[in-house]
């Protein structure tokens, strides 16, 4: 795969991943199931404009989810499975931090 930001497909936005990010300067991403720790740092380095210490990568499974759909007066149910991904912790050396929000204050 190559080295593009296409990598790095959002970044996940929770309540620990900012405690993280103001505690440890430790930012959490969704990347591209096939990319490994090396093009997940230099799709962050380029991006950002930032010195990364170490990545972590974390696979998630898809949770088992149902539904239930009325329809005319008939009710369907189904159940299905969402997406594997892959999430990436980064650490980020001392004195560089990453502005997710993009807001100015």
């Amino acid at each position: 795969m190559s080295i593009k930001s296409s990598i790095i497909l959002r970044p996940i936005l929770s309540e620990k991943g900012t405690l993280l990010g103001e505690t440890q300067n430790k930012y959490v991403f969704q990347v591209e199931k096939k990319s490994n720790k090396l093009e997940i740092k230099q799709a962050i380095e380029n991006k950002f404009k930032v010195k990364i210490k170490k990545v972590a990568t974390i696979n998630m499974k898809g949770k088992r989810k149902n539904m239930t759909i009325r329809s005319n007066g008939n009710i369907l149910r189904t159940n299905g499975n969402r997406a594997n991904w892959k999430k990436s912790i980064v650490t980020l050396q001392d004195g560089y931090s990453i502005d997710i929000l993009g807001k100015d204050i």
